[in-house]
């Protein structure tokens, strides 16, 4: 199943045939947390604003979506010319009305040509433009999938990237813990050098008290965990990449949960090449992170 952005644009038209004017239909799209739907149509296409909703409701989950919808008369502001048969219905249907009300005034040239031109000419834009809106809805979702499969390319590279900083870091792990135990074995020992006389402690006992110190102080700074678990979110992201669908607010979460593995190392840290590391992570889950909003 495809991955789908919430970035997209497509435009179709539907040819003007039997003096009927063309119909032009552009769709936008950017990123959302809900599908939120605006459409602007002219008001001879009012009715079909219902249909137009479900259409996009069905092909697009997230998102705020622009749909414009405009006619070639539009575009040249000219109004159509009566036909006989709506002059004939017109005035069938005046007649009609004065012999029930006979003070009522007679139609304005302005309201008679309003008359004609919304008179039939709805009914004849109708079926060309939800032809063009499909067509229109079927163009966006395919851009949106073209920006889904990039950003999914990109997505990869950068779990790419998070698996190689987490490799560099396992083997630095044994070397940072046994230093830093090294380095607080001897101002252990530096302090114990300037009470030793007067103490009433067993050397031995001092001894073993450091060594336990020391290896409570390594089980602080040890990274290993975090280092699975941002193994383990990375896997999931993956996971969820190739199956597809609509994965945007999960793959938010997950990017969350990586945000936070990253800080944890870093605040752990006690050498700069593992500092070096998470801020490198960081960066990479920031990346992340902005690409991941855009996602349906």
């Amino acid at each position: 199943m495809a991955v789908y952005s919430m970035t997209g644009y497509a435009g179709a038209a539907s040819e003007a045939a039997d003096a009927a004017p063309a119909v032009t239909v552009e769709a936008r799209s950017v990123n959302g947390r809900f599908l939120d739907l605006a459409l602007r149509l002219p008001d001879e296409l009012r009715g079909l604003e219902p249909a137009l909703r479900e259409l996009l409701s069905a092909a697009c989950r997230r998102g705020k979506i622009e749909l414009r919808v405009s006619t070639s008369r539009e575009a040249d502001g000219a109004w159509p010319s009566p036909t006989p048969e709506q002059l004939n219905r017109l005035s069938r249907l005046e007649g009609s009305v004065q012999s029930w009300l006979p003070q009522s005034r007679g139609l304005s040239v302005n309201e008679a040509m309003n008359w004609c031109r919304a008179g039939g000419a709805a009914v004849r834009l109708d079926e060309p433009a939800l032809a063009a809106a499909k067509a229109c809805i079927q163009g966006l979702r395919e851009a949106r999938a073209r920006e889904g499969a990039r950003l999914v390319a990109m997505l990869l590279e950068r779990v790419t990237r998070l698996r190689e900083l987490a490799a560099q870091a396992g083997p630095l792990l044994p070397q940072v813990v046994q230093r830093q135990q090294a380095r607080f074995l001897e101002r252990w020992n530096e302090a114990l050098a300037t009470v030793q006389a007067g103490a009433a402690v067993p050397a031995q006992s001092l001894h073993e008290r450091a060594l336990g110190e020391a290896a409570a102080y390594a089980i602080r700074i040890d990274v290993a965990e975090e280092l699975s678990r941002l193994a383990s979110h990375l896997d999931e992201i993956e996971r969820l990449l190739q199956a597809g669908g609509e994965l945007g607010k999960r793959l938010e979460f997950l990017i969350q949960e990586l945000q936070r593995e990253a800080n944890t190392l870093g605040s752990k840290s006690a050498a700069l090449e593992l500092t070096n590391i998470s801020v490198e992570m960081k960066v990479a889950i920031e990346q992340m992170r902005e690409q991941v909003q855009n996602i349906e």
